[in-house]
């Protein structure tokens, strides 16, 4: 974040900080949205404009079109450039509230835009017809994941190294095409179910579920022409002390016979989780259906 210092200490770094430094929701412990790092405009060297996020306030009486712009790739590739033109610290300020849905949205995309060229680029091909003979659409999945376990309604690809695990579900249940389908309740319920079938903990009578400790939450989501419900939540084990946090998708199969679930999760137990629930959530985000062959 590129700005004077009095402005950084003061109520324009105070509003920064609550937006973009606040808690990650639905982490085990408090770790910021992003890391910030103050640059004052005197030190914005060469070193730093080759950063992958960057915002600049350009605070000045001379300004004369005010506004927040958003550029891509400016200084190096891939980069998330926002700049905020203002002629003082107060409309900067109410630039920067106004346009906060905005650029969280645009840093957003940028981090999950990168995450999914990379897995495309280093795409593991053996895995793409398992996924798409279940759900007739196929994930970016980089290399380095494994197929854990694949059924006929569940699939379980695997990046497991000894101390992270980034994981990914994919299941499917039966449509009921009722107005509740997608409701917290429905969800939580088929997620129950389907991870005690499926996944089991370490020890007898062990198995991944919904933790209680936070109720998860539901958002509805369009993005790139299709819908799903986003489930974002904490999982653990029953009867055993593993947990992290996961998110999920939930959306129609093309036909509406059945409900397709894309899930990520995370177990780090030694370290913050926001990067890596981050990079395998932005796997979701890749998902396509297949073309209809007649089509091409």
């Amino acid at each position: 974040v590129v700005m004077n210092k009095g402005d950084w200490d003061g109520l324009l770094g105070n509003t920064i900080r609550e937006n973009l430094a606040c808690d990650c929701d639905f982490l085990p412990q408090s770790e910021p949205l992003y890391t910030l790092v103050n640059v004052t405009p005197a030190t914005f060297t060469n070193i730093f404009k080759v950063h992958r996020n960057l915002i600049l306030y350009n605070i000045d009486p001379q300004v004369t079109s005010p506004g927040v712009v958003l550029k891509a790739d400016l200084w190096a590739r891939p980069q998330c450039v926002v700049m905020v033109n203002a002629i003082d610290a107060e409309s900067a300020n109410q630039l920067t509230l106004d346009n906060m849905p905005r650029i969280l949205s645009y840093l957003e995309q940028a981090e999950r835009d990168r995450v999914i060229n990379n897995a495309r680029r280093y795409e593991e091909h053996t895995l793409r017809p398992v996924v798409d003979e279940m759900t007739g659409g196929h994930l970016a999945v980089p290399s380095g994941y494994k197929l854990k376990k694949s059924t006929p309604d569940f699939i379980w690809l695997a990046y497991e190294t000894t101390y992270v695990y980034q994981d990914i579900f994919v299941y499917k249940y039966p449509a009921t095409q009722q107005p509740d389908e997608f409701s917290l309740e429905n969800l939580v319920g088929y997620r129950n179910s389907m991870l005690q079938a499926n996944v089991p903990g370490m020890f007898d009578n062990t198995y991944m579920t919904t933790s209680t400790f936070a109720q998860p939450r539901v958002t509805y989501i369009k993005y790139k022409g299709r819908e799903f419900a986003e489930l974002r939540g904490l999982w653990e084990v029953t009867n055993d002390f593993m947990g992290g946090p996961f998110v999920s998708h939930s959306f129609y199969s093309k036909d509406g016979e059945d409900v397709i679930v894309l899930e990520a999760f995370v177990y780090a137990p030694r370290f913050d989780k926001r990067h890596y629930l981050r990079q395998v959530e932005s796997l979701l985000y890749s998902f396509e259906w297949n073309e209809d062959p007649e089509k091409k």
